[in-house]
């Protein structure tokens, strides 16, 4: 999903794996002086014990957390894609997962990927 700007940008793609529960793993932060078209987020269980997930946006600017994804619970092997639209996200925005609630008291093994076009904006001064 290529945006049509005018300024330099790159696509790329970060992942990280939740293997605490209740302990958020930031997938994703804006990086200084560019703002992110986010296209996919892909979460996936890696085990065969279910676990609860979790997907929140800090929106840096506001200081408001809002949830993408709450208490989603994925099965072993399980997935779930959010993608055909995007979240526009700013300088030192963040994207943060957590797993929680592992079935039978095991470690939690939750794969997140996201992919985003980063644009990036001239610095003011």
């Amino acid at each position: 999903m290529a945006l049509n700007v005018t300024r330099p940008s790159r696509f790329k793609s970060y992942g990280k794996h939740a293997t605490v529960d209740g302990s958020g793993q930031i997938l994703y932060t804006c990086p200084a002086n560019c703002v992110s078209y986010m296209s996919l987020i892909f979460l996936s269980n890696g085990t065969s014990n279910a676990s609860d997930v979790d997907v929140v946006w800090n929106d840096y600017d506001n200081g408001d957390p809002i949830t993408v994804i709450g208490g989603k619970n994925l099965s072993g092997g399980d997935f779930i894609q959010l993608s055909g639209s995007f979240l526009v996200l700013e300088e030192n925005d963040t994207i943060v997962l957590t797993a929680d609630n592992t079935a039978g008291g095991n470690d939690p093994d939750i794969g997140g990927i996201v992919t985003v076009e980063e644009v990036f904006l001239p610095q003011q001064g």
